[in-house]
Formats: C-alpha cells, structure tokens, sequence
C-alpha cells in the first residue's frame, strides 16, 4: 500500500490506543505481518481447490445470454459457456445472493461464494448491547427477519400496525438496536419485502415479489460481523463491508461514530484479515476519511456516492459535485461508487460513459457501481438502476451490454450484483 510505511507508526499508535479503549489485546507489528501471511496463505489454498471447475454460476446467465440481441457480444459471451469459471474479485456478492437468498444471511453469502463472487457484503449496524451485525440497515428488521411473528415483536421501535382497506397502509419499524445480539441471533432471516395492504402480521410478511422466490427462504441465518469474517474466511472470499447510517442519535449509549467506525476495522484487525482483503465502504464520507487517517485499512476505503438524493446535486455538471473529483483525491480517497447509472449515458441509441464517469477516471479515481440483478425484468425499461438508459432497454440481454460498456468503456474495477454468477461469468469470458 502506497501509505503504509509512512504511516506505520502512526497505526500502531492507533491500533494500540484503539485496543486500550475497548479492551482488546494490542497485536504488535510482527505478529500482525504473520497473521496476514497466514490469512493469504490460506486464501491460495482456496483458490487451488478450485482450479477444478468448483464455481458454478448457475443457469441465470446463460438465460441472459440467449435474451440478449444478435452481435457481436452475444457470440463472444456465447463461446464461454463451457467454462470454466473461476473466482474473480470483479464480482461483487451484494448482500450474498438475494435474488433467490434472504439477504445477509448464511445462504445467501455461500450462495454468492459458490458462484465465484471474489468479494463477499456485510452491510454492518450494530444491536443494543453495541455488537456488530449483517443488516442493510438498522431498522429494516420488520422487512428482512420474522421478528413481528416473535415474542421480540414488543420491543420493535414501531409495532406492527394492520392496514386498515382504503384508509391507512400497514406499519412497524423494527431495528437491531432494539434488541440484543443473542436476541438477534435467534431470528430467522426472509426475503426482504413487505405486503403495506396486510391486515395481519402474516399478511405483512408475505410480500416478496413475483420476480424473486420464497423457496430458499425457510429460515435464512442470521449473522454478527465477527461471525462473517470466519465464515468469509472459510469461503475464501475477500470483504467488503458497509458501515450503515445510524438511525438513533449518536452518540448511542456512549458509542460515537468514531467508535463504530472503528470497531469494524478492529474486528478484520484481531481476525488476523490484511488489509489488502478489505474494502471498507460507507456513504458518510467523514467515516471514509477516518479509515484512511487512522487505521491500516484506508488504502480501499469505499466512498458510496450517495449525492443524486442531494437536490443540488447533477452528475452531468461538475460545477454541483463538492467535493470535487480533485478534492476527493486530494483527502486521498482512492475508490469511488456510484450506482450503475451515474456512469452511463446515451450518445444517439448507444450506452456510453458519462461525464461523471470520464471525469472520475481522468481524476485518477478507480470505480466500483451498483447493483446488477436488482431491478427486476427489464422489458419496461429498469427502473431506478438504468433510468440514465431507459429508451435503449427493452429486454433482460440488455443487462449484459450495460455490464459490457461498465468494464471496457467506463472501466470499473468491480459490481455488485444480487445474482454473483452473472458477473463472474462475464469476467472469466472477458478475462478481468
């Protein structure tokens, strides 16, 4: 890392003050190093057993492949389809496998793995007694687990309230600070979805779209960020977590931002995990910032552009992005991730690169983007993910040309996806 022996003394100087205040042992230097070799010592020895075909993508890509329109692309991606495929760190496991998995779940991450996502997401919030979990959010429990079918449903910030039929939707917002690790624990995971017309807790709960499926959903297991890493570790997958936005005021019980940001790096740090295996990633820029100022894991802090929501914001005028590409740089921010469609643009009926995207990579920023397999059936356009390609999308193929021009136009370094298989199909035919 370009930073690391600048800044050596200043991490361990962290590190150790950072483990005095939690009560966590100091790891001196040496020590450290060896854990590291260990860990990628293990993580070759994962990549050798698979050398025998051991991923397996699964039938959705070839399904795209066949939809897609005649070209020259579609014969490229075709001649692949004996494979084959190998793990690749440009595909993305988001929340695992959600498409047919309850997202942040034990399935759902396997999932993701066994399909060759090189990197694996734990969106990480954290439960009332400050334990670290895998959640998309802090308050989305009501939507992803059956917490309202349990005795935990009391403790809920909002219980569930019924719909009442052309009057009022139905209601409840259930969040992981609302209980405790153990009590977390003992959830089961759904899909993430919720019926607002329901009039009973299991009408509220059954609410998973048509495009997605309930079948692996029996009771999807739910996990703390500590117990993701070993899991993680068994996979032989590399990490990319998220730090969630709080939805309590913070300080929380005397647990500040700055303690939150830092505990996640001090649970890779005592799992022995280098930092060349973590991309830390948050849409609040300060917690970006403070990974990269104080720990040695900043190097592939993950800044998640978040601004479209900003109504002064507009990608395709540079004059509204503050920070700039160029003082994002000069905070030393390095990778960059927008959604899909902040890098796309239309030239006639082609997908071509944006001016955000050209400008972010003439800044010498490398990109990541967001989220394939997400919108569902394309024939109406994509919704939200291509609303930047709308008039050139008309059918599920077209997921394929829009990953094509990400890679070899706009030259992302990787992409989520909720179906990991799409993506690692597409880098082992490409060669990324």
């Amino acid at each position: 890392m370009r930073k690391r022996i600048a800044m050596l003394a200043l991490s361990a100087a962290v590190a150790l003050t950072a483990c005095i205040s939690l009560n966590l042992p100091a790891i001196a230097d040496d020590d450290r190093e060896d854990r590291w070799e260990d860990w990628e010592d293990d993580w070759e020895d994962h990549l050798d057993d698979e050398e025998d075909g051991g991923v397996q993508v699964g039938p959705r890509p070839f399904f795209l492949i066949e939809d897609m329109d005649d070209g020259a692309l579609k014969d490229a991606l075709k001649s692949c389809e004996a494979g084959p495929f190998q793990r690749t760190d440009f595909s993305i496991a988001h929340r695992g496998a959600p498409l047919l998995f309850p997202e942040h779940t034990k399935e759902s991450y396997e999932a993701g793995a066994h399909m060759g996502a090189g990197i694996v997401e734990c969106d990480v919030t954290f439960t009332s007694d400050l334990e670290l979990v895998c959640r998309h959010a802090q308050c989305d429990l009501h939507t992803t687990t059956n917490i309202l079918a349990t005795e935990l449903a009391d403790q809920c910030t909002t219980p569930f309230t019924p719909a009442v039929p052309n009057v009022s939707q139905a209601d409840a917002l259930c969040c992981t600070s609302d209980i405790t690790l153990a009590e977390f624990k003992s959830l089961c995971g759904k899909m993430d979805a919720a019926n607002r017309d329901g009039t009973t807790v299991e009408e509220y709960l059954d609410g998973t779209a048509n495009w997605r499926t309930d079948l692996h959903a029996t009771c999807g297991t739910l996990l703390s960020h500590t117990e993701s890493i070993d899991l993680f570790r068994e996979l032989g997958v590399k990490f990319t977590p998220e730090l969630k936005s709080p939805q309590v005021p913070m300080p929380f019980n005397g647990f500040s931002q700055e303690d939150y940001a830092q505990k996640l790096i001090d649970e890779y740090e005592a799992a022995g995990v280098p930092p060349s295996f973590v991309w830390p990633q948050s849409f609040n820029l300060d917690d970006v910032l403070y990974w990269i100022q104080n720990t040695d894991y900043g190097d592939q802090a993950v800044y998640l552009d978040g601004r479209y929501s900003d109504p002064g914001f507009d990608h395709t005028n540079p004059a509204t992005w503050s920070p700039t590409m160029a003082e994002l740089v000069a905070q030393d921010v390095q990778i960059l991730a927008p959604p899909m469609w902040m890098l796309l643009a239309l030239d006639g009926d082609q997908i071509v690169p944006s001016v955000y995207a050209n400008a972010a990579k003439a800044a010498g920023l490398d990109i990541i983007t967001w989220t394939l397999e997400r919108s569902g059936p394309l024939a109406s356009g994509g919704g939200w993910y291509y609303q930047t390609t709308t008039p050139v999308i008309d059918n599920d193929g077209d997921m394929m040309t829009v990953l094509d021009v990400l890679a070899q136009d706009v030259g992302i370094i990787g992409i989520f996806s909720d179906w990991p298989g799409t993506v690692t199909y597409y880098a082992n035919c490409m060669g990324l």
